[in-house]
């Protein structure tokens, strides 16, 4: 996703520490002398294997008096510092349990007026962006007992990745035109400013009906029923935030969830023009965006048609119509494939420079019943995950994951 790496959590992180002990008298000699304390600051942190790098800054809030350190592969400082108000700001990077580089940060008040101190500082991890971004899709299905394929229950699951409240108001989700598995090399194909789409749908509300706080998430299903009704092994989903059903296909059997909010169906080339299907195999790419000041779904409609063309087997032109977001608009995106149907990847680098997917293989029976999801890297002040976002989802995703919706929705 295309963010800003903001140190976030450092209000939320601000330990207060005040250190004391009794007054020593003035010596005979009438002065105050000025003293210093053995200060040990230990940087703390969850799954880290090594603290890399850690930038210290050390301010003494009444003299303006600043120290700088730098510690490397090591948790562990020591040294002396006189009396005094401090504050203490840290910027770095670790790695951790699983191999990855995360940059870190903390902050932390203390008062210092004994003759040794020692410090406890925690650590949190830096990976904010500016808007949601996409924590997991289920879009493989699942087979019943009986071995017949289930074809509802898919879902995106958006989360809040930042530091402050967010609205799902007006949310597009996009699902690309083209396939990772097929490269018909069209003309004029520019990924690098728009994304070509086959659906595209948008979340209701005017501006801040929905709110989601920080580090919670929110679901948009296919349809909001509880499938675990029909067959043990689908998902209940009937507590999903938002869903797209497509009542008009009879094959689907899907029906209105009248307590969950329809989202609206702008675009989709299938045959029923309230159906956005997902593919099963995962060999497509999904973006989310937003409509910049000024511009809707009607206007989008008017202005963003994509036309194309391409040689075919047969050795022929195919002319073809679809529609585009600029990716000025898309906050996150990520392609997904299987290794050996891959071609390309179908959204710009500055968006996912990378792909992730489910199964070994094309049509593998055993990627049905799992998910791709996002990696985890660690823990905001108040408990909630942090998502690894570098726009490269060979990196950022877990291929075949169990799906975290497998026992229901629980925030």
């Amino acid at each position: 996703m295309k963010k800003k790496l903001l140190l976030l959590g450092l209000v939320g992180l601000t330990i207060s520490s005040t250190i004391v002990s009794c007054a020593k008298d003035d010596d005979d000699f009438g002065f105050e002398q000025s003293q210093k304390s053995t200060v040990n600051l230990t940087f703390l942190g969850t799954e880290i294997s090594n603290y890399k790098s850690l930038e210290v800054e050390i301010l003494e809030n009444n003299t303006g008096s600043l120290v700088k350190k730098l510690v490397e592969n090591n948790n562990i400082l020591n040294l002396e510092l006189a009396y005094g108000s401090y504050k203490i700001t840290v910027n770095g990077s670790v790695v951790t349990a699983s191999g990855e580089t995360v940059d870190v940060a903390a902050t932390m008040t203390a008062d210092i007026k004994t003759a040794s101190s020692a410090l406890s500082i925690p650590l949190l991890v830096k990976q904010f962006g500016s808007d949601f971004i996409i924590e997991e899709v289920f879009y493989t299905g699942v087979k019943t007992p009986e071995g017949k394929n289930y074809n509802s229950s898919r879902y995106f699951k958006l989360v809040n990745n930042t530091d402050k409240i967010l609205y799902a108001d007006g949310l597009i989700i996009g699902q690309s035109e083209f396939l990772t598995s097929v490269n018909n090399n069209v003309t004029p194909y520019t990924p690098n400013e728009k994304f070509a789409i086959k659906g595209m749908m948008q979340l209701p509300g005017s501006g801040t009906n929905h709110p989601v706080n920080p580090g919670d998430f929110i679901v948009i299903a296919d349809n909001a029923v509880n499938h675990n009704a029909n067959t043990s092994t689908a998902f209940n989903l009937q507590n999903a935030d938002f869903e797209f059903p497509s009542i008009k296909n009879a094959t689907l059997a899907q029906v209105d969830n009248p307590s969950v909010p329809n989202v609206k169906i702008i675009y989709t080339s299938m045959a029923f023009d309230d159906m956005i299907y997902l593919h099963s195999s995962g060999v497509e790419s999904y973006v989310i965006a937003r409509f910049p000041t000024g511009e809707n779904a009607e206007n989008f409609l008017q202005n963003h048609k994509y036309t194309y063309s391409y040689t075919n087997a047969a050795g022929n032109i195919t002319n073809k119509s679809a529609y585009a977001i600029p990716n000025s608009w898309i906050v996150d995106g990520f392609n997904n494939s299987v290794v050996d149907k891959f071609q390309h990847i179908l959204t710009s680098t500055t968006i996912d420079s990378g792909w992730t997917g489910v199964g070994e293989f094309w049509n593998d029976p055993n990627r049905l019943g799992k998910s791709v999801r996002r990696k985890v890297l660690g823990k905001t002040n108040t408990g909630k995950n942090i998502y690894k976002d570098t726009n490269n989802s060979t990196e950022d995703f877990i291929k075949n994951a169990e799906p975290s919706l497998k026992n229901g929705i629980v925030h």
